[in-house]
């Protein structure tokens, strides 16, 4: 049986795990009843229009208009620098590598753990699209496709019966009306826009750091890849089995206790161990941290030791629409294991091609989405000996980092598109002859390069 502890006095612990649950429910009780009566305008609902949060004008597919505060899937990603995922329907680069040069990787053929051959097969070129909301001017449905327009006028088509965030609905905020759940069979278009500051009260945002046996991470957080409000909910079950539900911005900090269970020590300085549910304990998807010097990192249940979250008041909400400059085509150049060098625009692994994408890898149990942005060069081990070994990511704030050969940088990565002196035509170089990538600085970007 998990042990509930509060520290401070001991001859009151009963009363207090009681009193506990009890204002806890109170809390959510409340909540539930404000939501369902208060006006859309109300700081009780976070229906305010302040410029961090997410803001559109939604059109339906029976026409009509809703224009406010959005929050996608109707508890999940609620600010500009939050990702929209999807998967695109098929690659357009592919037309620029010759059939008889597309990327392939040797598999093992085993029966019952024993390897009795090999094969060859085609690296699958069908590529997740992600990108963050302040990055997107418009989305639109079309029959099974979507279409994503984004702020650099650069058009993506994504299979809308994929995994999106899309699938999930919306939760709309409706200037002057009550808060709308639209499903996404009656969206036809959300525009994205900026919106004025003000100075009603707002919801508060996590922000607070984040400490790993890889290092420590700093910024605006999403614990299980979600809750990124103060009033969002962290669930779990204290020792009698009562399940509680606390508030987030009434947490100090969160320090994994076990596989399965968490110390959380709360703003009055009293702890109580939660376990049980996936919001504590195994389970977890992990914790999104928009540090500024990489874009975001995604720390694992595995590698999260403690996160201290930081005051409402000194942490702000995060940027605004107007804060994220269009993104730019990636340019920069390929040297060669022969050493051979390129110079041109770049396609990096048949996919990423403008400033704006990410470099996603791992790392001791966090994966980094580094925005190409603020990449400054990769350099790749040489040699089949020291394929095992990690490549060198440098920043153009001038910090390395030294990544897993995995996901962008793995064995997978379909290779490099240049446009020599911005010829129609591309030079192809495959994955395995890359020695170095070296980016151009681009003149702007959210974050801003070595902040």
């Amino acid at each position: 049986m998990t042990k509930v502890t509060i520290i401070g006095k001991p001859a009151a612990i009963g009363l207090a795990i009681l009193a506990l649950a009890a204002g806890y429910r109170a809390i959510e009780q409340d909540a539930d009843s404000r939501a369902a009566t208060a006006p859309a305008t109300s700081p009780a609902t976070g229906a305010d229009t302040h410029p961090s949060f997410l803001h559109g004008r939604i059109t339906t597919t029976g026409g009509d208009i809703w224009e406010g505060r959005m929050r996608f899937g109707g508890d999940e990603e609620a600010f500009w620098g939050d990702y929209f995922n999807g998967f695109k329907d098929g690659n357009p680069w592919v037309a620029y590598v010759p059939a008889d040069r597309l990327p392939a990787v040797r598999e093992k053929i085993e029966i019952f753990g024993v390897e009795i051959g090999q094969r060859e097969r085609r690296i699958d070129l069908g590529r997740p699209f992600m990108a963050r909301f302040g990055d997107i001017a418009k989305i639109e449905a079309r029959g099974r496709d979507l279409t994503v327009t984004l702020r650099s006028g650069t058009v993506v088509q994504l299979d809308r019966y994929a995994a999106d965030d899309f699938a999930d609905g919306l939760r709309v905020w409706n200037e002057g009306r009550d808060v709308v759940e639209l499903g996404e069979r009656r969206i036809r278009s959300i525009e994205l826009l900026a919106t004025a500051a003000t100075h009603a009260a707002t919801p508060s945002r996590l922000h607070g750091t984040v400490r790993t046996r890889q290092g420590v991470f700093t910024g605006f957080l999403q614990w299980n890849r979600k809750e990124g409000v103060g009033s969002d909910e962290l669930d779990g079950h204290a020792t009698d089995g009562t399940l509680l539900s606390v508030p987030f911005n009434t947490i100090r900090s969160i320090a994994r206790e076990s596989l399965e269970g968490s110390r959380v020590t709360l703003l009055d300085g009293s702890e109580i161990v939660l376990s049980g549910t996936r919001d504590v304990g195994q389970g977890n998807g992990g914790m999104y941290v928009d540090d500024a010097r990489y874009g975001r990192v995604l720390v694992s249940w595995d590698a999260f030791e403690r996160v201290d979250f930081s005051a409402a008041a000194t942490a702000g909400s995060g940027p605004a629409y107007d804060d994220f400059p269009p993104g730019r085509a990636l340019t920069g150049s390929v040297t060669t294991r022969a050493g051979r060098r390129l110079a041109g625009r770049l396609v990096y692994d048949l996919d990423e091609s403008e400033t704006t994408e990410t470099l996603d890898a791992p790392s001791g149990g966090v994966d980094y989405t580094i925005l190409f942005g603020l990449v400054a060069s990769i350099v790749l081990p040489g040699g089949e000996e020291a394929a095992p070994a990690r490549a060198r990511v440098i920043l153009q704030s001038g910090e390395e980092l030294g990544l897993e050969r995995a996901g962008d940088l793995g064995d997978r990565n379909a290779g490099m598109l240049i446009f020599v002196d911005a010829s129609e035509r591309p030079a192809y170089v495959p994955w395995s002859d890359v020695e170095r990538v070296e980016f151009d600085r681009p003149p702007a970007m959210y974050p801003a390069i070595g902040s």
